[in-house]
């Protein structure tokens, strides 16, 4: 292997598996747990290493580890961020086919009832004679973030790490950022969910559990990088669509695939969407050129209901039309 593919991977490596851990140090097994923890069993076989909250790496065995015992980001702890990380995330509009699998593990993730997406397809279509083209969108963590600075209470704040976070237990649900956002990213939940309850602490990090006359959106999956896994929808997409990782050490990944951020937004022509509006957004797009599949087949076991958003697009006008 040459030196430089040797790097690549290396770099993959360490990006994948302790460069989004933010010193805290390599946990086996992905987890955290409270400060509390218990006593080792005898003859309980396999040991994991955990980190508690106070910050020391213990072993216990594996069979003590419960779901209840899994360490969370307080709401003080999420406002400051992993330290020096910037995150971003790349998507590659040629790759993508609106299998959805984004947007279904996102819903999963965050506990989501269906009519509340954080990240949302489109079919966009440039112009006339353009093709129309997927395009996905979760929320842009901007770098100037509008709904900040128009938030009255202080509820949705960004981090160091360029993340930008609602905290739901001081959000009272006037919607000025919803109308400060001037991409749609944000989501009102205008009902509570019953079935979507669970039973965990709170945690901006998280969104869960969701609150009714709230608002909410994509949020990067913090408590994922923090035990070095990539956010919901980067993992799940089956096209390896979305690319995530971190600026400062210029890499990114789809979880097959690793390259250096700033060679593939050079070298693919990436853009901001709607970046002439000054907001800085940390989610990049690859245009949709040399597209590998074509977007009829985005719709192929659409639910019905999702399928009628396309209803008035050019495209499928144009298609009923032809009819």
């Amino acid at each position: 292997m040459s030196d430089e593919l040797q790097n690549k991977e290396n770099s993959r490596r360490k990006f994948l598996r302790y460069g989004l851990l933010a010193g805290a140090g390599a946990v086996a097994g992905h987890t955290l747990l409270k400060a509390t923890t218990p006593e080792p069993e005898a003859g309980s076989g396999e040991m994991v290493k955990v980190l508690t909250t106070d910050g020391k790496l213990v072993e216990i065995p594996k069979s003590a580890m419960k779901a209840g015992d899994a360490f969370f980001i307080d709401r003080e702890e999420a406002r400051k961020g992993i330290p020096n990380r910037k995150f971003v995330m790349v998507i590659d509009l040629a790759k993508c086919a609106n299998a959805r699998a984004c947007t279904e593990a996102c819903q999963k993730g965050h506990h989501l009832p269906a009519s509340q997406e954080f990240m949302r397809v489109y079919l966009m279509q440039d112009g006339k004679n353009t093709a129309p083209y997927w395009f996905p969108k979760p929320c842009y963590h901007c770098d100037k973030p509008q709904c900040v600075s128009v938030c009255p209470v202080g509820a949705t704040y960004k981090r160091t790490d360029g993340i930008v976070l609602v905290d739901n237990e001081r959000c009272i649900g006037c919607k000025f950022c919803m109308t400060g956002c001037p991409y749609s990213a944000r989501v009102f939940a205008w009902e509570h969910y019953p079935e979507y309850d669970v039973d965990v602490p709170y945690s901006p990090e998280t969104s869960v559990p969701g609150q009714e006359g709230t608002v909410s959106k994509c949020d990067f999956c913090p408590d994922l990088l923090r035990v070095g896994k990539l956010p919901y929808c980067a993992s799940a997409c089956p096209m390896g669509v979305i690319y995530f990782g971190d600026m400062y050490e210029d890499i990114v990944t789809n979880g097959s695939e690793t390259v250096r951020f700033s060679e593939l937004i050079r070298d693919r022509g990436g853009y901001t969407h709607m970046g002439n509006l000054g907001t800085k957004p940390s989610v990049y797009y690859l245009p949709p050129v040399n597209r590998q599949f074509p977007v009829d087949r985005g719709f192929d076991g659409l639910d019905p209901e999702i399928a009628a958003r396309y209803d008035k697009t050019p495209y499928v006008q144009k298609k009923k039309n032809q009819q």
